[in-house]
């Protein structure tokens, strides 16, 4: 609220000089004054009285305050501590504004107490019942104009709170001047404060219960200062979106029957330096070429430490700033869409940070988290859990995932940690939680907030799926909310992703002890509604990257990464892998420096290295598109059917994938380094020939050539290959 100089208003004649207000109530004066008071518009502003129509305003460190009516102005006397006031000789409260003198200049201002509240009944009401579908609209700083006068209208949840004022860049974070209003049993306070525009940085001063006073970061701010910087910013969007083709066809095939092939990226570290819209000029692109569906985003919610990758969040509502502003993150998201790729982005809803300008004991109280400290401790993360059983909660994560879809025209939601809302006694030893109603260990809370979130999402934003990190046997995590289930879309496969990669982590010569590792997943496959996740979590803290996880030499651990990508794009339910896993990137991933892009540079390696591995990911995208059997079946169990499931002694696996006509795929992988010839594999009796749409031992991907060329014919209800080594080879119906 910039200053400015002397309006040089006339000064007033003697009818116009105000009379004396009456004195404030010394109790309500002392809570005005600090910041304790639930309703200072009843103190402040323009309020009839007798002889006249009282003003007060409270401008601390003002030198004057005067009242402007029709170009007149009348001058204020100081009551002191800020307070000014008189009274007007007029019959009814006049359009007015305020002339504030400071040392340096004088600004004419409207009072931001002569304003009826901003904020509906309607509004209010469904902030009560937890049922606000769209809360973003009615809680933060949203620009708006109000009663004809632009400003922003604050507005705050914090129902423990004494007292709530707004602090930001224009009050030089003194929020002496700006007390704001509780809007009684809602627990929000609001206050419109004219002139404050776009671009400007607030955050609350809360009075809490205890006489404790400080200063919080907005809950639902939709933007943030950058990192370590902590304050909110007043916004609003001014995006034209230009992917209204995406959006009206995304919904057309459910997801279960539709390709999904998700290249999981941490956008800080992709691409190092790059801001949304530069990345939009080359992610894209990259991913489009390498024939992924979607892209999914490691979490970009704000969050005040890099090192959490995002997983540990303060801004629900705001994406980080560190790649640029909101409207920037749509722009990217709107590229993807106009690539023909689908968006997820990872959300957090199981847990948040202690940062005491954050939403930990927002009001002074346990308001987010339980009060219950065995309940608010999260035991892993050093973090809080969110109260899943007050509405109000439950309505601030609900709305937040609508949020993120209509704004951003995200398509899916990954729900990071589920297991970890699920259960009471999760990383919690006797003694540590208390069972539900039922004497059981399940969150009856958290698992009624699940079921809401997802059924409102579906509801609200066709299209979207919502897929869970969930790694434990919990039944019906896909199952539809109205059949008892949580109503998720997909789920990720934990058990698949640890029994594969623990086979594959051992030297050939013992996998034959491990071979059921390979094909328990068969046995639940259709129990849920699977993704196969080579993510992130695989990658770092030891856990090498995944090439790195493969006995033998660099030959046998490339070899080994492509038999087993062939193996996991073949085998029921969607894939994910995570950047630079692609190129067999052989270093943990590092959110410091990103991929090892240099990798893949002709100079470094002339031979189909690492650049022979992106090449077979393309390729495996391309085929996996384009034959229906590999996806368009994924849940039903008639189409998938073993062709060789129990030699471990081969270190082999076959297996045929067939598509909602009955037409076949048929996957061979050899996770033995020998080469076996003329091996027979038991194939539909209906089909005389057989060729090879891909092998993943081709020499364009770095192998050691041992390929299948034309057709390839059955005998007596037999196929007879030689398997090359280390590989998976995929074979449909010769053609005619």
């Amino acid at each position: 609220m910039a200053l400015r100089e002397d309006t040089s208003l006339p000064e007033p004649s003697g009818p116009a000089r105000p009379g004396a207000a009456p004195a404030l109530d010394s109790a309500d004066r002392e809570r005005l004054l600090s910041g304790a008071h639930h309703d200072p518009h009843a103190l402040l502003g323009a309020h009839p009285v007798p002889g006249g129509i009282a003003v007060r305003a409270l401008r601390p460190f003002a030198r004057a305050v005067s009242v402007v009516v029709d170009g007149v102005r009348t001058p204020l006397a100081s009551e002191g501590d800020g307070l000014f006031s008189g009274v007007l000789p007029l019959d009814a409260v006049p359009a007015y504004t305020l002339l504030v003198a400071y040392a340096d200049g004088e600004q004419e201002v409207h009072d931001p107490y002569r304003f009826l509240p901003a904020l509906g009944e309607t509004d209010l009401h469904l902030i009560r019942e937890g049922r606000h579908e769209q809360l973003w609209r009615a809680l933060g700083a949203e620009p708006m104009t109000h009663q004809g006068v632009t400003g922003t209208r604050f507005t705050v949840w914090a129902p423990n709170a004494q007292g709530v004022r707004v602090a930001g860049d224009f009050t030089f974070w003194d929020g002496q001047a700006f007390p704001m209003r509780s809007l009684g049993s809602s627990g929000v306070w609001e206050l419109f404060l004219p002139g404050i525009a776009e671009g400007a940085r607030y955050k609350f001063e809360i009075t809490s219960r205890y006489g404790t006073r400080f200063l919080k970061a907005d809950p639902m701010a939709r933007r943030t200062e950058v990192p370590p910087a902590t304050a909110s910013i007043v916004t609003s969007s001014a995006y034209a979106w230009g992917d209204q083709e995406w959006m009206a066809r995304r919904g057309e095939v459910p997801v279960h029957r539709a390709p999904f092939s998700v290249y999981e990226v941490h956008l800080p570290s992709w691409r190092a330096g790059l801001t949304y819209r530069q990345l939009a000029d080359v992610l894209p692109a990259y991913v489009k070429d390498l024939g992924f569906t979607h892209v999914e985003l490691m979490p970009v919610t704000e969050h005040p430490f890099g090192g959490s990758w995002g997983y540990q969040v303060t801004g629900f509502y705001a994406p980080t700033s560190r790649l640029g502003s909101p409207d920037d993150f749509r722009y990217l998201v709107d590229a993807l869409h106009r690539a023909g790729l689908g968006v997820i982005m990872d959300w957090v809803p199981a847990h948040f940070p202690k940062d005491d300008w954050a939403l930990a004991r927002f009001d002074g109280d346990p308001l987010y988290e339980p009060g219950d400290d065995r309940r608010a401790e999260h035991p892993d993360w050093g973090t809080y859990e969110f109260d899943f059983g007050r509405v109000e909660v439950r309505n601030f994560l609900v709305a937040n995932a609508v949020y993120w879809c209509e704004e951003f025209h995200i398509d899916g939601l990954r729900v990071d940690a589920v297991a970890s809302m699920l259960y009471l006694d999760y990383s919690r030893d006797s003694g540590q939680w208390t069972p539900n109603v039922f004497g059981g260990r399940e969150d009856l809370d958290a698992m009624a907030f699940l079921q809401e979130m997802n059924a409102t999402v579906y509801r609200r934003a066709p299209g979207v799926v919502t897929i869970a990190e969930e790694s434990t046997a919990w039944d019906g995590v896909t199952r539809p909310t109205d059949s008892g289930g949580l109503g998720f879309g997909l789920k990720w496969n934990m058990g698949w992703m640890h029994d594969s990669l623990g086979y594959i982590s051992h030297e050939p010569v013992h996998r034959k002890y491990h071979h059921h590792e390979m094909t328990f997943s068969m046995v639940y496959a259709y129990s849920e509604n699977y993704v196969l996740p080579i993510s992130h979590d695989e990658v770092v803290h030891g856990k090498q990257a995944l090439v790195s996880k493969m006995p033998g030499d660099w030959w046998q651990q490339r070899a080994t990464h492509r038999a087993y990508l062939g193996f996991m794009w073949a085998h029921p339910g969607k894939q994910l892998l995570f950047m630079g896993q692609e190129f067999a990137q052989g270093a943990e991933w590092s959110e410091a420096h990103g991929p090892d892009w240099w990798l893949l540079d002709p100079a470094y390696a002339a031979e189909p290295d690492h650049r022979g591995v992106r090449d077979l990911v393309r390729d495996l995208n391309t085929v996996y598109r384009g034959c229906p059997a590999l996806w368009e079946r994924d849940t039903d169990p008639a189409g998938f059917r073993w062709v060789v499931g129990d030699a471990a002694e081969d270190n082999v696996f076959a297996f045929l994938r067939y598509d909602a006509q009955g037409s076949p795929l048929l996957a061979v992988s050899n996770f033995s380094p020998v080469v076996r010839h003329d091996y027979r594999l038991g194939v539909p009796d209906d089909i005389p020939a057989w060729h090879e749409t891909l092998n993943t031992d081709a020499t364009a991907y770095g192998g050691s050539g041992l390929t299948h060329s034309g057709a390839l014919k059955a005998e007596d209800g037999a196929l007879r290959l030689t398997l090359p080594p280390l590989a998976t080879v995929w074979l449909v119906p010769q053609p005619g």
